[in-house]
């Protein structure tokens, strides 16, 4: 499925439309247009997402299907998978800085990584879970966390698949991280709230 990322002035989305600030280091872009192809059931669906701050994610709008050409699968049309379109979307409308040289210029989420199937690439995933790093780990988290809260994905499961952990770890570093003055403005709703604070990991690898 190919999607296209646009502002609601209809133009390609950049990481120069990503002027809201959240998180640590996180901006986004308030509110975009994704346009979705799918050839295979000769069906266009656009949705329109907007930012809220009180859930802590993007918010759609409006959505709106059509079937292209004279040839579509009728049934699909009741059937639109909008959380794949953000999912696919939302990497695009997040920027951050990779260092802070004079003249750096933001990056977005979809730009850090080729490889099908990965948020960030394998180098800075090895990187951030190697013992002592901390600010560099929690910038890693945000993105992750970031990536996956805005679309309304489970946050935890993603960070551990991203960095090879547990899940347990991953609920740790999340708290870290928080705790720490990152996070802010973002909320997975498929996460469970903490109420208890977790100890910490016992085991080698979960206590880097």
């Amino acid at each position: 499925m190919k999607v296209e990322v646009k502002t609601l002035d209809g133009n390609d989305i950049t990481s120069k439309d990503a002027t809201k600030l959240i998180g640590a280091t996180l901006r986004i872009a308030p509110a975009f247009v994704a346009i979705a192809m799918d050839e295979r059931t000769g069906i266009e669906t656009t949705v329109v997402a907007r930012y809220s701050a009180d859930r802590g994610r993007y918010m759609l709008t409006k959505i709106t299907t059509q079937a292209v050409g004279t040839e579509y699968l009728e049934d699909r049309l009741n059937h639109i998978a909008t959380q794949a379109i953000l999912q696919a979307a939302i990497p695009q409308c997040i920027a951050l800085l990779l260092d802070d040289s004079a003249g750096a210029t933001p990056t977005t989420v979809a730009d850090l990584t080729s490889t099908e199937g990965r948020i960030i690439p394998v180098w800075m995933a090895e990187a951030v879970v190697k013992r002592g790093v901390k600010d560099e780990r929690w910038e890693v988290i945000e993105i992750l966390y970031g990536t996956a809260a805005l679309a309304g994905l489970p946050a935890l499961k993603l960070i551990a698949h991203e960095l090879d952990i547990s899940e347990r770890t991953a609920t740790y570093w999340v708290q870290e991280a928080r705790s720490a003055g990152w996070l802010a403005g973002l909320t997975s709703n498929l996460g469970r709230p903490m109420a208890e604070r977790l100890d910490p990991p016992t085991s080698l690898e979960d206590s880097l």
